[in-house]
């Protein structure tokens, strides 16, 4: 199945065919392969790869590291979980080193983002700090390269 998730991965819009050719496996297994998957929960959603700097409406996007104090029973999980509800968060990953959590937040405005810091992150029991920062240019997203030139791409061969 590694074969086929990774083909989902570069373009879930492949068709049943297409697969199926390019795994060597009958049209009906990739199916049942595919339907397998979603019903693990394994595939969770199929989503697009956005240029948010081609769109004519305005976000801002912002990283967000939180430090937890965990709890004893939940550890992170419970907080977490929190903080996964609130709409403004549109990612969210535990983390090792400094800070326990890494939000990927968005929102209309700098306005937006700080008050969801300030109102609604700040007042959680349990978290003890965050560190902000915001999004100015995106170059590569879920592996696809954004704007960069055909020229920029061709690496330069030596001998």
């Amino acid at each position: 199945m590694e074969h086929l998730i990774a083909l989902l991965r570069e373009n879930a819009r492949i068709s049943l065919e297409d697969a199926a050719k390019q795994l060597d496996l009958p049209i009906e297994d990739v199916a049942a392969q595919i339907q397998d998957l979603e019903s693990r929960g394994v595939i969770r959603a199929y989503q697009a790869v956005i240029n948010e700097d081609k769109l004519e409406e305005d976000r801002v996007t912002a990283v967000i590291e939180v430090k937890v104090q965990p709890e004893r029973e939940g550890g992170f999980d419970r907080i977490a979980g929190r903080l996964a509800r609130y709409s403004e968060v549109a990612s969210m990953y535990l983390m090792s080193g400094q800070y326990d959590l890494m939000l990927f937040v968005e929102g209309h405005d700098l306005r937006t983002i700080a008050s969801f810091v300030s109102e609604k992150l700040a007042s959680i029991p349990g978290i003890t700090g965050t560190a902000t920062h915001f999004r100015l240019k995106t170059y590569k997203h879920h592996g696809v390269l954004m704007d960069l030139e055909d020229e920029q791409l061709r690496l330069s061969v030596s001998p």
